[in-house]
């Protein structure tokens, strides 16, 4: 559930609260908001969006309609198709790990726990350009960031999907509403809602995404998650066995032995926080860190203010410290000091001379690993 607000209206919802959003909106009822960010401009240009989808560090999508038949690559792309060629979108992925501007406005967002943000990605399109009626898995704010863009949505429950397409497009979708957004409008969109999104003229469209994992996605990467934590000694044996009869038989006390076997090790709450903060925390694939090279590593006094990069992701529970997919048992002063990192994203060199020696070595640690930052 998202956390509690203390904030009063937020333009950015309309002149909701947080409060009153997380209540009537969230995860059930779209919302249409207009100028949810006033005179909004686009922070990236064109030419800059499609020099992005030339990195190979970043994950890209050019979805094409040509002559009606859909089309799905994968970047990097060296060229693209014209601008003035209709029909063709290019999707952006985790753009915020990459430019600071996109970073800085998901802090507009953070009425929503950062355990459920997942990226802002962005969508370029041509006139006509899309990729068809479909549904996400998860909460969606699409803030248009430049020219227009049609959005036709509905709550039918007919999910199916056309067969033998690249892309996962409703068979029947039918919409019942229908909005043009332009710079600075936004849609809010809770999971399995149809939608569609077409451009009017040329367009760009800012998706910031929030998770929303199956319950099956969970179970199943927390049981890999116990795999390769879970210590046991000994073997199981039959000691106690007696002549069989019924050699084909499942033993009882071989049922028994395991049942007793799997019921000692039950996930406790303490498996579950780290599960948690480890898996919330795992670098997306292809993000790069500005690793400090192995041959020129060398320990020094940790004597510059400490930031938090763009591409690390952090969170903390009592006595937890989450980074990058690790986890770290903390206490006291060192506690206070990286929920604080987590909470403000820097931390200045008298507070981490207050550290413990311990803090301060891994602290130099993940800034070698690129990490963290010194400034």
């Amino acid at each position: 559930m998202p956390k509690k607000s203390t904030f009063a209206s937020l333009q950015l919802l309309g002149g909701l609260s947080a409060d009153k959003f997380c209540s009537d909106y969230w995860h059930k009822n779209p919302l249409l908001i207009r100028q949810a960010i006033s005179n909004f401009t686009a922070p990236l240009t064109v030419e800059a969006l499609f020099a992005l989808a030339a990195r190979e560090d970043l994950q890209s999508r050019l979805i094409t309609a040509f002559k009606g038949k859909w089309s799905l690559k994968h970047g990097p792309f060296s060229s693209l198709p014209s601008v003035k060629k209709n029909n063709w979108t290019l999707l952006l992925q985790s753009v915020n790990l990459y430019e600071e501007t996109c970073h800085e406005l998901l802090q507009q967002f953070n009425f929503i726990e950062r355990a459920r943000l997942d990226d802002l990605m962005i969508s370029y399109a041509t006139d006509g350009g899309g990729v068809g009626p479909h549904f996400d898995s998860y909460d969606v704010f699409l803030l248009q960031a430049y020219g227009k863009r049609r959005w036709r949505i509905s709550t039918q429950k007919d999910l199916s999907l056309e067969e033998s397409l690249p892309l996962k497009i409703l068979k029947n979708f039918r919409y019942t509403e229908e909005f043009v957004l332009e710079p600075g409008d936004m849609l809010y969109l809770p999971p399995h809602v149809a939608h569609e999104g077409v451009a009017i003229g040329e367009c760009m469209t800012y998706s910031i995404g929030f998770r929303a994992p199956s319950h099956e996605q969970l179970l199943r990467e927390f049981h890999l998650f116990m795999a390769d934590v879970l210590e046991a000694e000994g073997q199981l044996s039959n000691a106690q066995a007696v002549a069989s009869h019924d050699w084909t038989r499942l033993p009882e006390e071989t049922i028994n032995a395991v049942s007793a076997l799997i019921a000692r090790h039950t996930p406790s709450r303490t498996d579950i926080i780290e599960f948690l903060g480890c898996n919330l925390t795992e670098p997306k694939a292809l993000i790069p860190f500005d690793e400090v090279d192995q041959h020129k590593r060398r320990r020094k006094k940790l004597s510059k203010q400490i930031c938090v990069p763009r591409t690390t992701l952090i969170l903390h529970s009592p006595g937890w410290f989450f980074i990058n997919g690790t986890s770290w048992r903390v206490k006291g002063f060192d506690a206070k000091l990286l929920i604080r990192l987590a909470q403000e994203g820097w931390l200045s060199a008298a507070l981490i001379a207050q550290a413990s020696p311990q803090m301060q070595n891994q602290l130099q640690t993940w800034i070698e690993d690129g990490w963290l930052i010194q400034k």
